[in-house]
């Protein structure tokens, strides 16, 4: 039974890995999973230099999910060089970074600082806000996509995953500006733009007023959109947006992702993404499945 997938020239032993912000760069994990034994860790986001994050209270439960606006707090690139990634080649572990910034010339200057370390992919979110364009996202215009995905590929020595934001009209749209500025796969979807009222101090129940809405709740929609950009671009995708379980994962698999990324289960349940491709597994027995990529897009 093949589970082996291969994205951009790199091989992973499975198609799961890890969301963004969810799993730090798996230290405090790794008492509850072998990180050897998923297909990749995907790190916290990392930025050029030290950011603080956004204030407190931060993070708010909702119906099948929560809303969370952290603000990608992280102490930056050198510490991340320095301590995550020979931690986590110590594991044994696939390591696709997740890189930030508020500018081009960050994340380029992130990029720069990765090409000759010893990491697997980078993930690029561009649901950042981009400050020298009035606070809108980068992922939010197309020509804008495009353009970061150019500069960032001339720097990168990696392969390059773009991660597209959900909150645009047509995601499609920015999935080929990304595949027109040479993106080696997409990643979707990132949190959904939320909100959570506390009545009883009529007041916002999160700081910075709005969060990343993630977990359960936001899977139908995440699905429906990797099916819609695996339809519309012919990169390899990594989907992700509310998987529990290998029945979560399997759905985003058979609308054409060739990864899924685990994401807020993590925080409930340690052991989620062995457990996911465990089940995965499992399946494939059941169904008489004997390499993964019979079920990659499968449903048309």
């Amino acid at each position: 039974m093949n589970t082996n997938v291969t994205i951009a020239g790199v091989t992973f032993n499975n198609p799961v890995t890890t969301a963004s912000g969810t799993f730090g760069s798996g230290m405090e994990y790794s008492e509850y999973v072998d990180l050897s034994k998923l297909g990749a860790v995907t790190t916290k986001g990392v930025s050029s230099i030290p950011w603080p994050g956004n204030p407190t209270p931060r993070v708010a439960e909702t119906y099948g999910g929560m809303l969370n606006a952290i603000g990608l707090q992280n102490p930056g690139v050198e510490v991340f060089i320095k301590r995550d990634i020979p931690f986590l080649r110590q594991q044994k572990a696939k390591i696709i970074v997740n890189v930030v910034g508020k500018t081009t010339e960050e994340y380029c200057d992130v990029v720069e600082r990765l090409a000759d370390c010893d990491v697997d992919m980078l993930e690029i979110n561009i649901s950042c806000p981009n400050v020298k364009e009035g606070g809108i996202a980068f992922g939010q215009d197309p020509r804008c996509v495009e353009a970061i995905t150019t500069e960032i590929k001339k720097r990168a020595k990696q392969p390059v995953i773009m991660k597209l934001s959900p909150n645009v009209t047509d995601i499609t749209e920015m999935a080929k500006a990304a595949e027109a500025g040479g993106a080696d796969a997409l990643s979707l979807i990132n949190t959904l733009t939320g909100m959570k009222i506390d009545i009883h101090r009529r007041a916002f129940l999160l700081a910075n007023k709005t969060g990343g809405l993630s977990g359960p709740a936001i899977k139908p929609v995440a699905v429906r959109m990797v099916y819609q950009v695996a339809n519309a671009v012919k990169l390899p995708l990594i989907g992700m947006g509310g998987i529990v379980g290998a029945e979560d994962a399997l759905e985003f698999i058979m609308a054409g992702a060739s990864m899924v990324a685990v994401g807020t289960t993590n925080f409930i349940n340690p052991s989620a993404t062995p457990e996911v491709v465990r089940g995965i597994e499992e399946y494939m027995k059941k169904y008489n499945i004997s390499d993964i990529h019979e079920l990659i897009g499968c449903v048309k």
